[in-house]
Order: structure tokens, then C-alpha cells, then sequence
């Protein structure tokens, strides 16, 4: 059997007093997991990108990002214990309103960070992807974030289409939209992939004080399109919910990470 193991996680890297050793401390933890692949999303700064360039270099060598003014665009990056074999990002066409608070999506220039490589007998296409955030919480199908955040989910299933029938495709990353939604009824809908979590009602966003109970949701995913006529076996399971003891106890992110197994038998 092969398997391949990935991790995304929102890892809120943005600049803070204590980011910088809170980002330390995941490196400490993914290094001690040792996925095949991570996929991060909120990297905002490229200091942050360099922290775990250089924490997580033994256990994750290779790193895929579009370099950036001040941070990876789109604030993704994906490390990967395995050479990659391509690198491609592609930006959202509609990137939100710039008199909105979505102005701060559009700085950072969100999109879709592609990567591919060869894992036994099968092509892998990983898209890690950070959609524009609903700053209302409103999901309604008239609502303008919801709306912006359609036409971006929409754009990404042309990405998920556009793979060969042979590969296995994941598209993961914080999606801002709540499982059983609309949109991600029509997302599911337009790319045929599955969600190893269907059902799942626990939230993956950790509210803010002073945010309303509504933006408690699980909203961050690992969709998953298995090759043309292969069996595979999917598992997935959230992350890091809880606090990470240490000098002081806290969370690694407002964010829960999901974690993907796929295994599948090889027919070389």
C-alpha cells in the first residue's frame, strides 16, 4: 500500500507580539509529525516564510510559493518532505471590494498555489488555496462576500477540472465557507470531489472576542478527486484543536488544522 499524509492549516501569521514564537512552536510540532505534504495558509509576512524555511529544513526541504512584495502571495505556502516537481499560482480573478474590509484579501493578492509531484504509480496535484473571508458571517446567497466567494470557488473548480483524470487531486486550505452551505454544495457539486469529513459540525474558526457565535463554523477543508477508476481509502481528522503546553499554554492558531491520510495500492 502507499500512502501520502497532508496537513493545511490557517496558521494566523499575522505580524503580532507573540507570532513569531507561536509559528515557532508548529514548526516544532510538524516536525515532530512529519506529513508528506503542509499546506499554510496566512503566512504574511516573508519573515514568517523564512521561520519555517529554516525551522522545519530536516524534515520538509522543499518549499513552494509566488514570491511577493512582503509576503508569499496569497499568504500560502507549501512545504514538502519530497522534491516538487512544479510550482504554479494562480490569481483570483475577482479579489473582493477594496472599500470593504475584504480590502485586506486584495493586498495580499489571494489565488491558488498549484504544486505537483510523483508519489509511486500516481501524479499528485495539491492546490492550497485561501479564500476571501465572509466579514459579515452572512452565507445567504444575496450576501456580497458570499457572492465574491462563489465566483472564487468557481474559479477553482475550473483549476480542479483542468487535472488529468489520472491524478490524484486535493484542494485544501481555510475556504471561509461553512460545510453544507450553498457553496460548498455547489463547489462538491461542480468538481465531483469528495470531503473525508462530510457531516462534520465542529467548528475549524475559533471566534475572536467579540465576534458573534455564527462565525464558529468548519470552514476549512481537504477535498479530495481520487484517479479514474483506482480504490483508494481516505481519513481525515482535525488538528491542534487544544492547547500546546510550554512556558505558556496556548493555541498554535484561531484555526483547527485538518489532517488528510489517502492510501491506496500501487500497480507498478
Amino acid at each position: 500500500m502507499v500512502s501520502l499524509t497532508l496537513l493545511t492549516f490557517n496558521c494566523f501569521g499575522a505580524p503580532g507580539f507573540s507570532t513569531r514564537h507561536r509559528l515557532r512552536r508548529l514548526a516544532e510540532e510538524l516536525n515532530r509529525a512529519a506529513y508528506d505534504i503542509v499546506c499554510l495558509q496566512e503566512v504574511q509576512t516573508h519573515r514568517y516564510r523564512r521561520l519555517f524555511a529554516d525551522q522545519c529544513r530536516s524534515a520538509y526541504p522543499h518549499q513552494a510559493y509566488q514570491p511577493f512584495i512582503h509576503a508569499p502571495m496569497g499568504g500560502l505556502l507549501t512545504l514538502a518532505r519530497q522534491p516538487l516537481e512544479a510550482t504554479q499560482f494562480t490569481l483570483y480573478r475577482e479579489r473582493g471590494l477594496w472599500y470593504t474590509p475584504a480590502v485586506t484579501d486584495w493586498i495580499l493578492h489571494k489565488g491558488i498555489l498549484a504544486t505537483r509531484w510523483q508519489a509511486e504509480d500516481v501524479p499528485v496535484v495539491i492546490l492550497n488555496t485561501h479564500l476571501t473571508a465572509n466579514y459579515t458571517g452572512d452565507w445567504s446567497r444575496n450576501n456580497p462576500f458570499a457572492r465574491q466567494e462563489q465566483g472564487e470557488l468557481m474559479q477553482l473548480a475550473e483549476a480542479v477540472q483542468a487535472q488529468p483524470t489520472a491524478a490524484l487531486v486535493i484542494a485544501c486550505g481555510d475556504f471561509n465557507v461553512p460545510r453544507g452551505s450553498w457553496l460548498y454544495e455547489s463547489f462538491l457539486a461542480a468538481t465531483g470531489m469528495t470531503d473525508p469529513l462530510a457531516g462534520d459540525t465542529r467548528p475549524t474558526f475559533r471566534p475572536h472576542r467579540g465576534m458573534g457565535a455564527r462565525y464558529a463554523a468548519p470552514i476549512d477543508f481537504t477535498f479530495v478527486r481520487v484517479p479514474a477508476g483506482r480504490v483508494f481509502t481516505l481519513d481525515s481528522e482535525l488538528r491542534y484543536q487544544d492547547r500546546v503546553h510550554g512556558s505558556r499554554p496556548r493555541h498554535l492558531s484561531d484555526h483547527n488544522a485538518v489532517e488528510l491520510r489517502v492510501k491506496w495500492e500501487s500497480v507498478k
